[in-house]
């Protein structure tokens, strides 16, 4: 978890709004487009040695073939755009409908999809397991007196599946919904979803008040239609960077507003878990011959 990273944001730049949003029709709305990028490549990503965790060969398909699995944190395209940043007029008062679909969060292949979700204060969440493992919803809100638990609860899978799950099971079968309702404490935003069981396995929430949001695409682009003419403060926030990025925008009625962000690439150590051989807890270590492959996805540090 980043507590040290993002705790001093959170009263800074995600106050709940004192506002009851407004809805209106919005006929000569205007348009905000940009792209979100990075300065610089991916920053040394986090790694996780699989036989320290339970399921090290159906949860390995995805990992480094060697026995570790990576958390791709960030996913940068060519020319550094940085998909799953959250953009959002974070003082919008008035506009369009907003209308929310409390979002559907899977565990498939242990991961969570998707890696970052837009979610609603006091509205539902809800996680499905896709996997023939079992997984362990661990939730947390983060601030300056540290994390605080919004949930915690056991995912089980479809009773369907077959029991020993191997490296080229690929079966996906859908267990009972965990339904939960997000209740942030006051002027905190965002959270992080971790399994119980496998730690490498996590997901990102941030809750929104208006309809002025959007998740960027895997070019990190984003587009935000319909917008009322007027000034508005623009946020950009991904979870891995550990910082917010705001600029105030001023947009006419039916205009096109380009408004790009640029975040800098975090350096140096980030987490305890990083990729660092070790005999004594190579595959070796369970005394016994085993092999990880990675038969879904071949990771590389």
């Amino acid at each position: 978890m980043k507590a040290t990273l993002v705790s001093a944001l959170l009263l800074l730049i995600c106050a709940s709004s004192v506002w009851s949003y407004q809805e209106m029709d919005v006929t000569d709305g205007g348009t905000i487009t940009g792209t979100v990028r990075m300065t610089e490549g991916k920053p040394v990503p986090k790694g996780f040695n699989l036989i320290t965790f339970p399921d090290p060969v159906y949860c390995g398909r995805i990992s480094t073939g060697t026995g570790w699995r990576i958390l791709d944190e960030f996913s940068v395209s060519a020319d550094r755009g940085l998909k799953d940043t959250v953009v959002l007029l974070i003082d919008a008062e008035k506009g369009k409908p907003f209308k929310f679909e409390p979002p559907t969060i899977e565990a498939r292949d242990c991961r969570f999809l998707p890696f970052v979700t837009v979610v609603k204060n006091r509205a539902e969440v809800r996680v499905v397991n896709m996997d023939p493992v079992f997984h362990d919803i661990q939730a947390y809100e983060t601030s300056e007196l540290g994390p605080r638990v919004l949930f915690n609860t056991p995912l089980p899978m479809n009773p369907m599946h077959v029991r020993d799950a191997g490296s080229e099971s690929h079966e996906h079968l859908a267990g009972q919904p965990m339904i939960e309702v997000v209740k942030l404490t006051k002027n905190r935003r965002f959270f992080v979803m971790q399994c119980g069981f496998h730690a490498y396995m996590e997901s990102w929430g941030f809750a929104v008040d208006n309809p002025y949001y959007v998740v960027t695409d895997s070019k990190g682009q984003f587009s935000l239609s319909d917008v009322p003419a007027g000034e508005y403060t623009l946020m950009a926030w991904h979870p891995g960077v550990g910082t917010m990025l705001e600029k105030r925008i001023s947009i006419s009625a039916k205009q096109t507003l380009q408004a790009d962000f640029t975040f800098a690439s975090p350096k140096g150590r980030r987490s305890v878990h990083e990729i660092a051989e070790n005999p004594r807890f190579g595959l070796e270590a369970l005394g016994k011959s085993l092999e990880i492959p990675a038969t879904l996805q071949l990771q590389t540090p």
